[in-house]
């Protein structure tokens, strides 16, 4: 056996050993279900073997869930087509298979869990007759899938509803939520929190007490759900019909996979187990065969962990920790970075112009971290915490930093001194980094004299909760500032793309074309609550002219008066251009001065200003709600396409990671460049040049998504070559 090593003691208790070779979680593949199946035959078979313990040979945690590349190989065809449904049913229930193999072998079977224990790791869990969790702060168990599109398919769907009751596992199951070990057991989602590292042997000696506890309640005659099931009990009834909408509201009827879990959990409580869960498999390959599931796995797991394990740094460069950062900036933004910096274990200089704003950014993190007292936060890691940060308003207390991160002004000559002004003390061979929004870092790198050694680190704000940093490369960029900088990312633990140089690099530019064509329709007289609607519909977190207000209408103007002053000639004026110049005349600057597109009452919930029609007239003629979504949808794929084009970005996967956790591109779609490649890149050009007609030059689509719908190209398969544009 490749991942599970069977030992037997003098009591005849089995204990099963999972160690994944080559992987630092235990996670569920081809090797572990063939081990699996073989230790169940095994423990089935031999007289000698009373029972059988499952534990973890790693450090990490218990388990994992499925190993996705695995999951991948289960839905490919020879021909590159989409997999159907009933073609993948056989595959995906080998899993329930399995694991019913397991609970029925007839020997008391435990489990004993130290760390986490999440996905098919959790299945596998419910499958043993007695779950024992050792007790540790970073224990969590529960079944996530649904934040990677999918939903428990290895019988997961049926037996946590069994043990903790329908509508409490819908709670967990529907929004991927997680238990720690007293929440798990006060549930009875597991049956017993010991000390930590005590699992093993509490599990031992369950099982050699307990020789015939061999059966799961659900299979004993008379068994009840929790609560109760079936048509004619009120509280069955009530959860499933209030379940539904709640659902449907929720996810804007975007996600297939929690249509699907509901359906799975409701047919699946009116049947006999063995039937329940070949349920859960029929709609389990039918979420699985549509690419929803495949570009939300790919988009936000598979690319988004290989990011943060370094994808895109230079190989050949040492790590390049940092063990003391100077933060120019004790405002909002450059407070956040000294915050997660310092949690990071860092020495943090927090510098300001004056030391009452630097002792103000400091006050800033002890608000942040004091909120987290009694979760996870002591009084002693607060204090340790905020020891690390040191405020000044001496140039001087940087020396010795081994890296800078500037958060000013957004002002090219207010940055260009203060970048000189570092140099003097620092010298040019330590890495400079500019968290900037907007501003060009080839030019921004001019202030300092090792051009190579300046890079651009756009965070987002507020820094505490955003997961994304955004990486600009200057034209003169090294590989040392790239590995500085992401080897920074890594240490605070965040998510980074990398991105080359242009006005709004790549998050700032494309998220900012859904503002402008939220004012654009304003400007056209449609209705601000239709558009609203239409952007939450999409799948955005909020409509656009509420996010314009959280980011400031005033800061959108400011950008766009840069522009044109930069550009010259060249800038293209839009109709947006001209409402939010009126905006700022009629001092509506957003969330910041409590009056924008929304007003915000103080003792109240906020609601479109009424004076919008006055000053925007409403059109007689309003479109229906889908051809909004298509508009603000098309607005920002067209400008993602752009900055793959000019070389703004490097590969798709930045592009789709970035558009998701960057500026909240709608994560069912698994990015703008997987849903081009899903409805088709002809489709995409075709709907283009349709709006292009209506609307404007801002649709035009790009030479090279022209050249890929005539040749049938996809930017994952293979990726095009920019060089067909």
């Amino acid at each position: 056996m490749n991942t599970i090593t069977i030992t037997t003691d003098a009591d005849g208790i089995a204990t099963l050993t999972i160690d994944v070779p080559d992987q630092s979680m235990n996670v569920i593949g081809p090797d572990f279900i063939a081990d699996l199946d073989a230790a169940i035959t095994r423990i089935a078979s031999e007289e000698a073997i009373k029972g059988a313990v499952i534990a973890s040979g790693k450090d990490s945690g218990f388990m994992a869930g499925m190993d996705l590349k695995y999951f991948g190989s289960m839905l490919a065809t020879s021909d590159g087509s989409r997999p159907q449904p009933a073609t993948i049913f056989e595959p995906v229930f080998v899993l329930n298979q399995l694991f019913r193999r397991l609970e029925t072998c007839g020997k008391p079977i435990a489990c004993a869990i130290e760390g986490t224990c999440v996905g098919g790791g959790f299945e596998l869990a419910l499958a043993c007759h007695r779950r024992i969790v050792g007790d540790s702060p970073k224990t969590q168990l529960g079944l996530p899938e649904i934040l990677i599109g999918l939903f428990p398919g290895g019988g997961g769907s049926q037996r946590l509803p069994r043990l903790i009751g329908v509508q409490a596992a819908l709670m967990y199951m529907l929004q991927g939520k997680l238990f720690r070990p007293a929440e798990a057991a006060m549930l009875k989602a597991v049956d017993q929190v010991v000390p930590q590292g005590t699992a093993l042997e509490t599990a031992r000696e369950w099982v050699k007490a307990n020789p015939t506890a061999a059966t799961q309640r659900w299979d004993v005659k008379g068994f009840k759900f929790p609560g109760g099931v079936g048509q004619f009990n009120p509280g069955f009834v009530q959860t499933m019909v209030g379940a539904l909408p709640m659902t449907l509201k929720q996810t804007q009827r975007n996600m297939n996979a929690p249509v699907a879990l509901l359906s799975a959990v409701y047919e699946g409580a009116q049947l006999p187990f063995d039937r329940a869960i070949r349920i859960e498999s029929k709609y389990f390959a039918k979420v699985a065969a549509d690419p929803q599931a495949g570009n939300m796995i790919r988009s936000l797991f598979v690319n988004k962990q290989a990011a943060e394990r370094g994808a895109r740094r230079p190989k050949d460069q040492p790590k390049a920790p940092t063990m003391k950062l100077a933060m120019l900036g004790a405002g909002m933004m450059g407070a956040g970075i000294a915050t997660v910096a310092a949690q990071a274990g860092m020495d943090v200089i927090l510098f300001d112009r004056d030391i009452a704003y630097a002792q103000k950014g400091k006050a800033h993190v002890e608000s942040v971290l004091s909120k987290r007292l009694g979760k996870g936060m002591t009084p002693e890691k607060l204090a340790a915490t905020l020891a690390r940060v040191t405020p000044t308003a001496s140039y001087a207390d940087l020396a010795g930093a081994d890296f800078v991160i500037e958060a000013v002004f957004e002002d090219v000559a207010i940055k260009a001194e203060v970048t000189r002004q570092v140099e003097a003390i620092l010298g040019p061979d330590v890495i400079f980094g500019s968290n900037t929004s907007t501003l060009p870092i080839t030019k921004l790198a001019g202030a300092w004299s090792k051009p190579e050694n300046f890079i651009g680190v756009h965070f987002f704000s507020p820094v505490e909760k955003m997961p994304l940093v955004e990486i600009i490369l200057g034209r003169q960029t090294g590989p040392a500032a790239i590995a500085k900088a992401l080897d920074f990312v890594a240490q605070i633990k965040k998510t980074p793309i990398v991105v080359n140089d242009s006005r709004g690099f790549y998050t700032s530019r494309c998220f900012g074309t859904y503002v402008q064509e939220g004012a654009e329709l304003v400007a056209e007289g449609i209705n601000p609550a239709l558009i609203e609607n239409a952007g939450k519909q999409l799948g955005m977190p909020v409509g656009p002219l509420a996010v314009s207000d959280e980011v400031s209408i005033e800061l959108g103007y400011k950008v766009m008066t840069a522009a044109k002053k930069e550009l010259g000639d060249a800038y293209v004026a839009q109709r947006s251009d001209d409402v939010m110049t009126q905006m700022v005349e009629l001092d509506r600057l957003g969330r910041k001065n409590a009056k924008g597109w929304y007003d915000y009452p103080e003792n109240g919930k906020k609601a479109l200003w009424p004076g919008i029609a006055d000053h925007f007239p409403r059109a007689d003629d309003q479109p229906d709600v889908e051809a909004v979504k298509e508009r603000l949808l098309y607005r920002q794929l067209v400008e993602c396409a752009r900055c793959y084009e000019e070389g703004v970005l490097e590969t798709p996967e930045d592009g789709d990671i970035g558009a998701i956790f960057g500026w909240g591109f709608a994560p069912y779609t698994g990015g703008p460049f997987s849903h081009m490649d899903t409805v088709g890149i002809a489709h995409v050009v075709a709907v283009l040049d349709r709006l292009r007609a209506t609307h404007g030059n801002r649709f035009a689509a790009t030479e090279q998504l022209r050249a890929m719908a005539a040749t049938g190209g996809t930017f994952y398969r293979p990726a095009p070559s920019r060089a067909a544009a």
